[in-house]
């Protein structure tokens, strides 16, 4: 589980998050949603320890990540797993040397334990027999299935997805999603997802924070979130012409 406790962060004059708590629960899919600008990415670096917040602290299963102690906060960078947006995969390294990365880079794993790991990962996001091929060579879909199976390789306990369905056409972005949703209860990892999909939304928000203008308006589960009556959530859902079609 992460627990973030009043959470603030400012960039000079500007406020961008304010006061922000809440807790991410292990074993499930959980969302932090919003409009562009509201503070998702900030408060996402905030969680994963690019940013420092100015006020509060991110506790993973009760350990303090902004402790002064480093041994403390390396034990913890290595147990986190990270899917950027866009996948981020090195061109210049093929499906298994990008895959193996951090294991070459935070481990003194033997090689051929790397390459089973690798192979079992690859396996668990749908991918075989593709180790040698360049990024180039895959589609989009296939990107994001590599990037999470270099997120997953080193056993991470907890999984960050940044817009983990930019880029991909609809039916593509379903089966990210399903993905995501299935290894994180096959793995039993503490999962969050920044996202503005709604579809998303629907499909896997077992838990969902909505964030306008810095402020966490409201948080609950997909069964719920079409049936609130605060306004800035409402108008964030049913932006989506198909979601005013539901209502």
């Amino acid at each position: 589980m992460i627990e973030i406790k009043n959470i603030s962060k400012s960039f000079k004059d500007k406020q961008v998050l304010f006061d922000i708590s809440g807790k991410f629960e292990k074993g499930r899919t959980n969302l932090i949603i919003g409009a562009s600008g509201t503070g998702k990415s900030v408060l996402l670096k905030c969680l994963v320890g690019l940013l420092e917040p100015d006020v509060g602290s991110v506790l993973f299963d009760g350990r303090d990540f902004s402790s002064t102690n480093k041994k403390l906060t390396t034990e913890i960078r290595r147990e986190i797993g990270m899917l950027f947006q866009g996948s981020a995969l090195f061109d210049s390294k093929n499906v298994e040397e990008n895959v193996k990365f951090p294991l070459d880079i935070l481990t003194e794993t033997p090689e051929k334990e790397k390459l089973e790991k690798v192979n079992h990962c690859l396996e668990l996001v749908g991918l075989n027999k593709i180790n040698q091929k360049m990024p180039s060579e895959l589609s989009g879909g296939m990107k994001k299935r590599v990037g999470i199976a270099r997120a997953i390789v080193n056993d991470s306990k907890y999984l960050f997805c940044d817009e983990p369905n930019s880029g991909l056409d609809p039916l593509t972005a379903i089966k990210i999603d399903d993905l995501i949703l299935e290894l994180t209860q096959k793995l039993n990892t503490t999962t969050i997802v920044v996202t503005h999909d709604m579809n998303s939304v629907v499909e896997i928000g077992e838990y969902i924070m909505f964030l306008h203008e810095g402020k966490k308006l409201w948080e609950g589960n997909n069964k719920k979130i079409l049936k609130t009556n605060i306004k800035e959530l409402n108008e964030f859902i049913f932006s989506n012409k198909l979601m005013k079609k539901i209502k």
